[in-house]
């Protein structure tokens, strides 16, 4: 999977879902009339299209649309930036010492930074001299200075308050001298399959700047699971919608027809590997909801990062493990077919604390049926430091229930955890 920012050569950036994610769609254009459910208000004047000489004339009637979804772009597409990372150029400059822009010392300057991607974002938040503006993490991943690009084009400096590798979020702060719009937020939660959605952002970068598409809510809480440039796991319950979405629209606003912003797009399916033939795909795009994008950026503008707690636990899937092993090893019965096998637990963890031991298959979180290391690692990040967490489990045949106290953040994992890839540490 390939999240969609954009460079001045297109970079792409690979993350792993099914196969390769990029954006890829049209712009949304003038045929609004032909949705379901909208209306359109349109006034004309008087029309001649008539000469005596007998050419061909362009008529002056005019055509003034007013619509539902012009009514919604309106009110924030004023809010949406692009945003533009810049980076320290890879070619040795030969007149450098020449221009003044020798960095044979090590430190980099405005000289020597040049744009390696391009993304978008929307302006949330006005405070005194400052806006806020959310993006996504992927969009400033490996930036050394950024600039946001307003939607009357005037561009500016911006400093990057926090990220969140895990959700992919990011929030950016600017001056507000010439902000003028604030988007606001809608409530995710009540979001219905088959609502009008509204992608705004800058695919292919700045130079198509508030561009906008159309489509629909396509499903709800997808489970989008992925790999970031640096490693790290990304996992976002997103908000699935067709509507297009291109490289360069990551971090822009996905939009209701009220106009309010119900999630930050984040990713694409572009094509399937779930075939031998990798079959293309069209029209699945995500976006992170709005509700868990609001709890992210309060965190960030508070701390600067995100603090959650930590199991103290490396573990694996138990649908990937072979029934040889499960049987021979893990000793669970017949029935459990699916959890978290516990591979090794860190001391002085809560995981430890609580009992839990080596081989442990965990398959409850809170009573709620757990299948993956993910939905583990999702259940976990919905807590904060000093919750506690019910985990129930098998120890061979036996099933057990203990009560874990979230006392250590997830730097104890930096000290005790030296899990690979395959055996994912929280």
């Amino acid at each position: 999977m390939m999240r969609n920012n954009s460079s001045s050569l297109i970079k792409k950036i690979s993350i792993s879902l099914l196969s390769g994610v990029i954006g890829g769609a049209l712009s949304f254009g003038g045929l609004y009339y032909a949705t379901n459910g909208n209306q359109e208000n349109q006034s004309t004047s008087s029309a001649t299209s008539t000469t005596n000489s007998g050419k061909t004339t362009v008529s002056n009637v005019t055509y003034n649309v007013t619509s539902d979804v012009t009514t919604a772009v309106s009110k924030v597409q004023d809010a949406v930036v692009s945003i533009i990372n810049l980076q320290s150029t890879s070619t040795n400059n030969q007149f450098g010492d020449l221009f003044g822009t020798d960095d044979s010392n090590g430190s980099s300057n405005d000289n020597t930074l040049e744009a390696a991607s391009e993304g978008s974002g929307v302006i949330y938040k006005k405070s005194g001299d400052t806006a806020y503006i959310v993006t996504n993490n992927h969009v400033v991943e490996g930036q050394k200075k950024l600039q946001v690009v307003l939607a009357d084009g005037t561009k500016v400096d911006a400093t990057l308050v926090g990220t969140d590798s895990y959700t992919d979020l990011a929030v950016l702060k600017i001056s507000s001298a010439k902000v003028t719009t604030v988007a606001t937020f809608g409530d995710s939660s009540t979001l219905k399959v088959g609502e009008p959605a509204i992608a705004i952002g800058s695919p292919l970068g700045s130079q198509y700047a508030n561009s906008v598409t159309q489509g629909i809510v396509s499903s709800l809480n997808r489970q989008v699971t992925s790999t970031n440039d640096e490693n790290q796991e990304v996992n976002i319950n997103a908000i699935q919608t067709d509507a297009a979405i291109n490289p360069g629209n990551s971090g822009g606003p996905l939009i209701n027809i009220e106009g309010q912003v119900i999630g930050i797009n984040s990713s694409k399916i572009a094509s399937s590997s779930t075939s031998s033939s990798g079959v293309s795909v069209e029209g699945m795009g995500f976006a992170i909801p709005s509700n868990d994008v609001i709890t992210i950026i309060n965190q960030l503008e508070k701390n600067g990062k995100i603090t959650r707690p930590a199991l103290g636990v490396s573990m694996y899937d138990l649908s990937s493990i072979s029934s040889e092993q499960q049987e021979k090893i893990l000793k669970v019965p017949d029935t459990v077919t699916q959890g978290v096998v516990i591979l090794s637990v860190a001391n002085g963890t809560p995981a430890e604390q609580a009992g839990l031991k080596k081989y442990d298959v965990i398959t409850k979180i809170d009573g709620k049926d757990i299948t993956s290391t993910t939905e583990l690692r999702a259940a976990l990040y919905a807590k904060s430091i000093g919750d506690t967490m019910k985990i129930t489990f098998y120890r061979e045949s036996t099933e057990k229930t203990v009560t874990v106290n979230l006392t250590v953040d997830q730097s104890i994992l930096n000290q005790n955890n030296s899990s690979t890839k395959e055996s994912s540490g929280e």
